[in-house]
């Protein structure tokens, strides 16, 4: 596999996932409003409160994220090794300089957040400053200023406020029937008795499934990132030498959390690496194994 090809695939793959996101969502509000007897009255009003969540979740998700994880600005003159390997990747890559912060944390791992490459941070552990050589750290910086330059950091903000609306959407259904919103209607009894059922069944479930789809986009965005970080260095080896060093490193996180986990360039709650199809549907990370094994064939 050539870089290009990994890079066209992986877009392929994420945009036929967020395909899959709206159609869910449109059917779980259909079937809500014939459900509920409120009509689109109670999409409406969940959506309303999904706005207001996604628009302060747009401008202040980063800062919320940094304060989460501990991580602190740095200038220039506190790290210039950084520095530097930040802004000649910048410069390769087209990209504005991020703002950069460091984590005091001996767990070697980074992440990129932001809403767009004028508003992005670049986030690093003392860890992995202490850890990696200059080849494996251009490595990680060109994985995740790739986050920022495809965009993921925005699209991982959009899936976000996607799936944490269908959980208002799912909380808002349940809450009609409890509080007798629903209209009884006599000439259409027995079909809107089956929307009822499917709403309920949809309600209990769709919560999984939109967190499922999520994580599925956050490990696809990493593949993705991997294969665009190894175009601008074009050393496939660096950032494959970095995860092995990473993912062997035994020291966990310790401001790592649900919320973010999925930012990390790895999976910062270490020991966790179960094998089965089915835990790894609930990964945040595609396995490290494979995305070095593809990082070597390039």
């Amino acid at each position: 596999m050539n870089v290009y090809s990994a890079i066209s695939a992986n877009k392929l793959k994420t945009w036929l996932i967020m395909a899959l996101f709206i159609i869910f969502i449109t059917t779980l509000v259909y079937i809500f409003s014939k459900a509920s007897g409120y009509g689109l009255s109670l999409a409406g009003f969940a959506l309303v409160l999904a706005g207001l969540t996604s628009f302060f979740s747009y401008y202040y998700s980063d800062k919320m994220i940094l304060g989460l994880s501990g991580a602190k600005q740095i200038k220039k003159t506190d790290n210039p090794t950084l520095f530097n390997t930040v802004e000649n990747l910048c410069i390769a890559s087209g990209l504005p300089i991020p703002k950069i912060y460091i984590i005091n944390d001996n767990s070697p791992n980074a992440f990129a957040t932001g809403r767009d490459p004028k508003n992005a941070v670049v986030c690093v552990t003392s860890g992995i400053l202490e850890k990696l050589n200059k080849a494996e750290l251009e490595g990680v910086i060109s994985h995740e200023l790739s986050h920022i330059k495809n965009y993921d950091i925005r699209l991982m903000g959009i899936v976000v406020i996607l799936v944490g609306f269908i959980a208002i959407l799912a909380d808002f259904f349940m809450r009609s029937l409890w509080f007798g919103g629903r209209e009884n209607d006599q000439r259409g009894g027995n079909a809107q008795n089956i929307f009822l059922l499917l709403g309920i069944v949809f309600a209990i479930l769709s919560p999984i499934i939109a967190t499922l789809i999520q994580l599925a986009v956050s490990r696809k965005r990493e593949f993705l990132a991997d294969a665009s970080g190894v175009l601008l260095t074009r050393y496939p080896e660096g950032l494959a030498s970095a995860l092995e060093k990473i993912s062997k490193d035994p020291v966990p996180l310790k401001t790592a959390n649900n919320a973010t986990a999925h930012l990390f360039i790895t999976n910062p709650f270490k020991g966790k690496n179960a094998k089965h199809w089915l835990s790894n549907l609930f990964n945040t990370h595609p396995p490290i194994v494979e995305r070095i094994k593809i990082l070597r064939s390039m």
